[in-house]
C-alpha cells in the first residue's frame, strides 16, 4: 500500500513538472535562453525516469527535484532577471535588482539532500560528519561548475543577448560569489532541517 502511494505521488510530481516545462516553452522571452535554462532539467527528468525501477529515490528527493525543475522552468520562460513577481518586489521595495536568480541558487542548495541519498545508498559512506561534509562539497562543486558554464556561455556566445540573459549578473560583479554563497546556505539549511526526515524515509529504501 505504501509503495503504491509513493508511486502515485511520484507520478503526480512528474505530471506537475512536465506541465510547467510545457508552459515555459510557450512563447518564452528567448528560445535559446529557455533551452540553456530548461534543457538540463529535461535531461535530469529523462535520467530519473530511465532509472526509476532500478534506483528509486525517496519522495523527499523527488519533491526537491520537482521544486528545482519548476524554478528552472520559470527562469527559462521569463529569464531569471525578468520574472514578473520579483520585478514587482524590486519596484515595491526599491531593490537594486530582480532577486529571482538569488532565490534560484538558494533553492539549488537543497539538491544536497539528493546527493546525500545517492552517497548513502551507492557508496560506503554512512551517516555522520563526513557524509555531510562530502555532500556539501559536492553541492558546492556543482554550483561552481554551473558558474563556469555561465562564464563559458558569455565567451562562446560573445555579444549576443542570450549570454547576458543566461548569465543574469544584472551589473553585479560579485554575482558568481553570491550565487555560490546562497547555494551553500541553502545546502546547510537543508541538511540541518531535513536530514532526520530523510533518514526516516531512507529506512524504507534499504
Amino acid at each position: 500500500m505504501g509503495h503504491n502511494r509513493d508511486t502515485a505521488m511520484h507520478l503526480l510530481l512528474l505530471v506537475f513538472v512536465l506541465a510547467f516545462i510545457i508552459w515555459s516553452a510557450i512563447k518564452p522571452v528567448d528560445y535559446l535562453t529557455w533551452a540553456a535554462e530548461v534543457l538540463p532539467a529535461v535531461a535530469g527528468l529523462i535520467i530519473l525516469i530511465a532509472t526509476y525501477r532500478r534506483f528509486q529515490l525517496t519522495t523527499l528527493s523527488y519533491i526537491i527535484i520537482a521544486i528545482l525543475a519548476v524554478a528552472m522552468s520559470i527562469g527559462g520562460h521569463y529569464t531569471y532577471a525578468k520574472v514578473p513577481l520579483f520585478n514587482w518586489l524590486k519596484d515595491a521595495f526599491d531593490l537594486s535588482r530582480n532577486h529571482y536568480d538569488r532565490l534560484g541558487h538558494f533553492l539549488k542548495g537543497m539538491f544536497v539532500i539528493v546527493i546525500r541519498e545517492i552517497l548513502l545508498r551507492a557508496s560506503p559512506l554512512t551517516k555522520g560528519f563526513w557524509l555531510s561534509i562530502i555532500s556539501l562539497s559536492l553541492s558546492l562543486a556543482i554550483a561552481a561548475l554551473y558558474e563556469i558554464i555561465e562564464w563559458l556561455s558569455v565567451v562562446v556566445i560573445k555579444g549576443k543577448k542570450v549570454s547576458t540573459d543566461f548569465l543574469g549578473m544584472q551589473g553585479d560583479m560579485w554575482d558568481a560569489q553570491w550565487d555560490m554563497a546562497l547555494n551553500l546556505t541553502g545546502a546547510v539549511l537543508a541538511l540541518l532541517l531535513l536530514s532526520n526526515l530523510h533518514n526516516r524515509l531512507l529506512q524504507h529504501k534499504r
